[in-house]
């Protein structure tokens, strides 16, 4: 074990999206400040390979993990078990590692905070999220920051403006996401060829976890009111459920399926090639219904050099120049935002500026370099 003591990562899932691949990055960063690394996952998947393949010390454990199928009496007591067996798993690991930090990714692992309360250790909060509600959920994980973490580390304007009313004592700190995007902008445009797609076709994007509020079903609706005008125009669907929300993507399917979409609708499922799938994109769309505090594929659409027509949902503004490079439309406008669609594809040499525009914005605001910078400089002003 490093002398300078070993920070412990707790996240709340075992794929490979957004907030994991943040996670990924912050451990790169932590280790070369020269503090040893242990990330306790709920389960297998994807991140625990990826974060394997690069050396990390990863461990498996239940954390008990806040889910709204839990909201009820039986949930609630399964989750009370569950948290006293990973408090227990924390307690040993507490015994056998000098924990100098416990740094809990997304609000819904809420283990660090208690045992690093109890235990007083140093804890930080890294909150991706922006919550609709219920308001008793608000107000018990507001208490939680207000009492474990002074200094809560947000991913955007929008989900520090969310939370500050809720908090007396904590101060949110944001620091943007960043990243490497090399592969990104170095990616060429091969898989359309190897998908089928022609020369004279336009492809429109959407990435992201199916689930109730990322809009997979706004951006199908989109989609058939599209190749009426558009009949060249191909969709690409990216993403595989969110374990308990299969049936969306059964609903997905069958919507497809009604509406005679199947000849221009692509469900590429989970897919670890993004770049490449960017790369052989025009457009990017993300059409989120449902709060989403900084959606890092807006990012990575953006590297890729992809105009970008995205709901204003949250974080997506402060990315997003509208009219500059790309679009944003009210939650839940299908007319403006299909409107906004039309634009780009109407006029193909604009909607190549408008990406460039975008790349150029996110590798000077969003670089890796200062997301490293910012994060160091954060994490050693908690730490001392």
């Amino acid at each position: 074990m490093d002398k300078k003591g070993t920070i412990v990562f707790l996240h709340s899932s075992s794929e490979l999206y957004g907030a994991s691949k943040i996670l990924i990055f912050v451990m790169e960063i932590v280790r070369k400040m020269g503090f040893s690394t242990v990330v306790i996952l709920p389960g297998d998947g994807p991140l625990r390979e990826e974060m394997e393949s690069l050396g990390m010390d990863v461990r498996i454990m239940n954390l008990g993990i806040l889910r709204r199928k839990y909201f009820s009496p039986l949930g609630i007591i399964n989750r009370g078990k569950r948290l006293l067996k990973a408090y227990q798993f924390l307690k040993e690991l507490h015994q056998q590692e000098e924990i100098a930090l416990i740094y809990s990714n997304t609000l819904a692992v809420i283990i660090g905070a208690i045992f690093a309360r109890k235990k007083r250790i140093k804890h930080i909060w890294h909150i991706h999220e922006i919550l609709p509600g219920p308001e008793f959920l608000i107000k018990f994980l507001a208490r939680q920051l207000d009492q474990s973490t002074p200094q809560p580390l947000v991913v955007s304007e929008a989900v520090a403006q969310h939370w500050r009313p809720h908090l007396k004592v904590a101060h949110p700190k944001v620091i943007h996401n960043g990243m490497d995007y090399r592969e990104f902008t170095t990616a060429n445009r091969e898989l359309r060829t190897h998908l089928g797609v022609q020369d004279h076709q336009r492809v429109i994007t959407m990435v992201g976890r199916i689930n109730p509020g990322k809009g997979q079903q706004f951006f199908l609706q989109m989609a058939q009111q599209l190749i009426k005008t558009y009949p060249n125009t191909i969709f690409w669907m990216v993403g595989d459920p969110y374990p308990g929300y299969e049936y969306i993507q059964e609903e997905l399917h069958a919507f497809i399926a009604q509406h005679g979409l199947s000849d221009h609708v692509v469900d590429l499922g989970f897919r670890r090639d993004i770049p490449a799938i960017l790369k052989a994109s025009d457009i990017f769309v993300l059409p989120s219904i449902l709060p989403d505090s900084f959606p890092t594929v807006i990012l990575e659409a953006m590297a890729a050099g992809l105009p970008v027509v995205a709901s204003d949902s949250g974080g997506a503004r402060e990315m997003v120049f509208h009219n500059q490079t790309g679009f944003i439309f009210p939650v839940g406008d299908e007319e403006k935002g299909v409107l906004y669609l039309s634009k780009l594809l109407d006029n193909p040499d604009h909607a190549v500026q408008m990406g460039m525009a975008g790349q150029k914005r996110v590798l000077d605001s969003f670089s890796y370099k200062k997301f490293s910078t910012s994060i160091e400089a954060f994490l050693w002003s908690q730490i001392n």
